[in-house]
Parts: structure tokens; sequence; C-alpha cells
């Protein structure tokens, strides 16, 4: 069986068991999703959600974010942690969205990696999520799975993002990295997976778990 072809039976059971997966990160616009997605750095997204609420209904546009005192915004973010460089980050990012590209978030991976604080896994969220085109979100998650399924032997994001591009279905692409972090978060552990319970069992060519 070719990745190709391993990739489709693997999509045909995620479809099966997590038909409505999507980003668990909260936001209603473009410039929500990368201001969530540059908090979630080393963060969980439930927490992330806790605190964007209270954050978004003060800074409503990337202008406000732009002129934003940096003690003030860090004392919004401070529970996400990292907070004096992750308030640095988004006010120089939203600075650069007012004089580079009129106040809108840009859209393609040069654009957005231009941006402070933005790399390839946040530009390809919004790439995939707000634009709908073939883009590889390699999180914690993905890059475990992707190697346990033998679908990558790298371990780099970009090597891994690379990896799975060459495999995934194009217009599939994002919403396998959204129903591979429900999988890991349910069955694929980083410790004690359940392989037993796991309904990708049959595809997995049991790679050591502690070397995944």
């Amino acid at each position: 069986m070719t990745k190709k072809e391993k990739v489709l039976e693997i999509k045909e059971i995620l479809d099966r068991e997590y038909p409505e997966a999507e980003c668990t990160l909260d936001y209603t616009n473009p410039l929500h999703l990368l201001i969530a997605t540059q908090l979630a750095a080393q963060c969980t997204d439930a927490r992330v959600n806790l605190v964007t609420p209270a954050l978004f209904e003060r800074y409503k546009t990337a202008a406000d974010f732009a002129a934003a005192d940096i003690k003030e915004l860090e004392s919004y973010i401070y529970s996400t942690g990292f907070y004096h460089n992750k308030a640095k980050n988004i006010i120089g990012c939203c600075k650069m969205i007012e004089e580079k590209f009129g106040g809108e978030v840009p859209s393609t991976m040069e654009e957005l990696t231009s941006l402070p604080g933005v790399g390839r896994k946040t530009a390809n969220i919004i790439i995939g999520d707000i634009h709908h085109k073939p883009a590889v979100v390699v999180d914690t998650h993905c890059k475990r799975i992707a190697k346990r399924l033998g679908l990558t032997k790298n371990t780099d994001p970009t090597k891994v993002e690379f990896d799975l591009a060459k495999i995934l279905p194009p217009d599939y692409t994002y919403i396998f990295c959204h129903q591979i972090v429900y999988h890991g978060r349910q069955y694929c552990k980083s410790q004690r997976p359940d392989c037993e319970l796991c309904p990708l069992n049959v595809l997995c060519p049991k790679i050591d778990v502690k070397g995944a």
C-alpha cells in the first residue's frame, strides 16, 4: 500500500469518527484567529478561549492592537504564558497589518510569515480555516501521529508539513489536521496511547511509542 492509498483509508476512518472536527480556538474573523493562534503557542486552546472574549472586546481591530499599551495588553494575556514576547509580537504584527496590508490579515504564506510572531503553523491555520486552501498545520498532535502512522520519518515540523502535503488530498489537508487533534486527545496521546481502542490501529505500523 502506498502512502497516498493509506491516507485515503485513514481519511475514511477519521471522517467517520470526527465528521464535524474544526478549529478548537474561538474566533469570529481572520484577525481573531491570527491573534488566538499566536496566544496558543505553548498554551492550551482551552486557556486561550478563556482569555480572548475580554481581549477582543477591548481590542477590536488591528489598529486597536497596533496602538495598544504593551503593559495593558500583557495584563489581558498573562495567563497564556510567555506574555512579554506574545504582546510584543501581537503589537508588531498588527502594526505591519495596518501599514503594509491596509488593516486586513493577508492570505499568502509569504505575506503571513513576514508578520512578527507568525510562523508556518500559524500561517497555515489562516490559509486553511479562513481561505479554505490547501494547508497542513503541524502541531504536536500532527507531528506525533503522522510519525506513528508511518506517514513521515521526520520530526522537524516543516519537513513533516511537506511530507504530508505530498500525500494528502489538497482539499482535505486542513480538515485532516483538525481531525488529528481530536484523535490525539482521545486515543493517540503522547503518553499511554490507547492503541487497543484506537480506530486507526489496523493501519498503524506500531512504531515504538517511546520514540514516536
